[in-house]
């Protein structure tokens, strides 16, 4: 996939942006970037404009001084839309991603016709998770990034498919994020806020997708709240990274939900 650039403020933006139509965002997971969706994008480009930044500090991205909140994400996709003139989109996010779509949903509904959890949650982390993030800042100060994505990444698929070659492919996407990118985005993740409220009052049409094996957000976390404009499903076979695990179901799931906005 080609990636192209804008400039936001002091930050250097990576994205993908490929098709034409109706506009969807696709925003990846921590320590990923828009090649998380390789196996996504040429399929939905057919149909859509499909537009996929990097986060900053990871990918292709520089990381600035717009601050380290999810909040602050939100703010920036928000700008990268302006800047290519995007008033109105379909999101999707993935883990970090989905936590960053709560948060424009929550800011800027206007500019949704609607929104998609992919392994995400509207829950806050719990203390645990927290004291978790905080080791982790310790492991890539002290040790370096690679030592962080090599313990991380293998927990993110289902132990049916560590052994598969997109694993190492993950794991070369992660070594790409800078020390910077991932300690800001731990620490956005530690202190984000609990979103069910925004599952809970929102009008939009929302798909949350689960993965049937995930290890790190499973199911009865994603699916957090029950309403008419809310569509649940679940990706069999799959761990946190139904893009790479089982994305013909994923990308099936994903073409039926958007037929119906």
């Amino acid at each position: 996939m080609q990636t192209k650039s804008v400039k936001l403020s002091d930050t250097k933006i990576g994205y993908v942006d490929q098709g034409e139509g109706e506009v969807i965002v696709l925003l990846h997971g921590f320590c990923g970037s828009s090649r998380y969706w390789e196996n996504v994008i040429p399929e939905l480009s057919k149909s859509y404009r499909v537009i996929a930044p990097d986060l900053p500090g990871h990918g292709e991205s520089s990381i600035g001084n717009e601050g380290s909140s999810i909040e602050d994400y939100a703010d920036i996709i928000k700008g990268i839309l302006e800047l290519l003139n995007v008033q109105k989109v379909t999101m999707f996010g993935h883990s970090l991603g989905g936590y960053i779509t709560l948060a424009f949903a929550e800011k800027y509904s206007n500019h949704l016709n609607g929104f998609a959890l992919v392994h995400s949650t509207a829950f806050p982390d719990s203390e645990e998770a927290k004291k978790g993030r905080v080791a982790n800042v310790e492991k890539v100060n002290n040790e370096g990034i690679k030592v962080l994505i090599d313990g991380l990444v293998p927990k993110l698929f289902s132990p049916e498919n560590v052994q598969q070659d997109y694993v190492s492919a993950a794991k070369e996407i992660g070594y790409l994020t800078s020390p910077e990118g991932a300690i800001s985005a731990l620490s956005a993740m530690k202190n984000r806020t609990d979103r069910n409220h925004v599952l809970k009052t929102t009008s939009l049409p929302v798909l949350l997708i689960a993965g049937e094996q995930d290890q790190i957000i499973p199911a009865e976390k994603t699916f957090s709240v029950s309403r008419d404009n809310i569509q649940q499903e679940i990706v069999r076979n799959s761990g946190h990274m139904s893009m790479y695990e089982n994305h013909q179901d994923l990308i099936t799931v994903m073409k039926e939900y958007l037929s119906r906005i």
